[in-house]
């Protein structure tokens, strides 16, 4: 018998990294993102070896163990690891003698789309379905934001799990004590179907570490650095402005409010941007692009850029000569996904 479950990966369009804590908590945070057709797949199988068999296919990793109720997290598969141990600990597993659980993510870790936080998800829902467990989508989110930041001590925000937990594109908003008000937004079809053929997504060809980016925006909050704080002021009010762009539809602004996002966001921590980010994107602003995103925390991994009119083929000549990888894709409704297999 298998478990099965995917969860969608994001592109963030607005207010990245006011999701972090403690800026969501002492201001107050907001994001706009949308759910891609990227995901992150996990699967149960039972087993009755007494044994615990974990494999990443995308990474190539797999280890064994004797069937226990806790794993060692030591820098290895620690992700299903730590869905594993806390599922034990909250609800037991005592409705088979070994199991097989494998995952597998459309996308590189550390390429910003929000990788780890909608593998966790997908983990939890394949558990989910398995145990017949009675969490709603808020319940799920928010189980895999703690196993995240507080059980792995992982640094990062609250948008993701969200996003992967219900899909589609949806406004979000952040305040203290990790309260999560997700807002699914109304768009009209043949708007959302004139921003997909506008945004083009482009992997750098590059990965990166996105915790040191994170901790340092966390740093820089907590010490009242006033340039990053006033910047991510502006990428939340950013956020209010996509929102009426997208559901007015002011399309002709988006490359603009992009393009504003995209400057501030250098000035939340170093590292954020880098010479081959910033020609990249003068290169697609040359090609016809009026705005983009670094997806993420920064530094690396995927981009997005807003081609108006026609201008999204020369764009993508432009980006194939800079040695990534732009990438198909379309903005998807759902979120996580279960199912069982006899």
């Amino acid at each position: 018998m298998y478990f099965r479950s995917r969860a969608p990966l994001r592109i963030g369009l607005a207010g990245g990294g006011t999701d972090v804590s403690p800026y969501s908590d002492i201001y107050g945070g907001a994001i706009l993102n949308a759910t891609i057709s990227l995901y992150a797949h996990a699967n149960i199988e039972l087993s009755d070896d007494n044994k615990i068999t974990l494999r990443a296919f995308d990474r190539g990793e797999e280890e064994v163990f004797d069937w226990d109720t806790a794993l060692p997290v030591n820098g290895k598969l620690d992700l299903l690891k730590g869905v594993y141990n806390r599922i034990q600990k909250d609800y037991g597993i005592s409705n088979c003698k070994g199991l097989k659980l494998s995952t597998f993510v459309d996308a590189p870790a550390g390429s910003g789309l929000g990788t780890s936080s909608t593998l966790v998800v997908a983990i939890l829902g394949a558990f989910v379905e398995m145990l017949k467990l009675p969490l709603g989508d808020y319940d799920i989110a928010h189980y895999a934001y703690e196993i995240e930041r507080n059980d792995l001590k992982l640094a990062g925000g609250k948008q993701d799990q969200y996003a992967a937990t219900f899909g589609g594109v949806n406004f979000m908003e952040f305040s203290k004590d990790d309260k999560v008000i997700v807002n699914p937004l109304r768009i009209r079809q043949e708007y959302l179907t004139e921003l997909e053929n506008n945004l083009v997504l482009y992997f750098t060809a590059t990965s990166r570490e996105s915790a040191a980016i994170i901790k340092e925006q966390q740093k820089n909050v907590t010490q009242q650095n006033e340039k990053s704080i006033e910047a991510m002021h502006q990428l939340k009010e950013q956020a209010w402005q996509m929102k009426e762009a997208l559901l007015k539809g002011k399309l002709h602004e988006i490359g603009n409010i992009l393009d504003y996002g995209f400057q501030q966001k250098r000035n939340m921590a170093h590292n954020i941007s880098n010479d081959m980010i910033e020609k990249i994107y003068s290169e697609t602003k040359k090609a016809g692009a009026t705005g983009g995103k670094i997806s993420g925390a920064g530094g690396g991994g995927f981009m997005t850029f807003y081609c108006p009119g026609n201008s999204r083929y020369k764009v993508i000549e432009a980006l194939q000569s800079l040695g990534g990888v732009v990438k198909p894709y379309q903005i998807t409704s759902h979120g996580l996904t279960t199912w069982t297999i006899n």
